[in-house]
């Protein structure tokens, strides 16, 4: 079989086009994230309190900019979590072992982005006073 038998039917698009379909496609994920994922309402309202804050706070330009990284970190990390989850329930609502391996090392990656994220505020803090 030839590798281009091997593409999915939904690659053909190039140039502007792809990239307008695919800004199209974020966007329907992000609606459904907001719509369909709990956790990453809060991950969002956490980044927006968070990066006012940074930006209120009396904060050297690197602290801000690493407090605001961390929190758009935990975003991207909520997302690629609510996937494996969607990706896993459409695949099987059964119980099974990797399936439930595969959804907790998705939550295990973002408890690390969120100790990240706590621990870049105190360095952050510790080190500007």
């Amino acid at each position: 079989m030839s590798d281009s038998a091997k593409e999915s039917p939904f690659k053909g698009k190039t140039g502007l086009r792809r990239l307008l379909n695919a800004t199209g496609y974020s966007f329907d994920g992000l609606r459904a994230a907001w719509q369909h994922e709990a956790a990453f309402r809060q991950i969002c309202l956490l980044a927006l309190a968070g990066i006012v804050l940074a930006l209120y706070l009396p904060l050297p330009a690197w602290g801000r900019g690493l407090i605001i990284f961390a929190h758009l970190l935990g975003i991207v990390v909520e997302l690629i979590n609510s996937a494996i989850e969607a990706s896993v329930d459409h695949t099987s609502l059964e119980r099974h072992p990797l399936a439930k391996r595969a959804k907790d090392l998705g939550s295990a990656a973002q408890l690390a982005s969120l100790v990240n994220m706590a621990s870049i505020w105190a360095i952050v803090l510790f080190n500007h006073g």
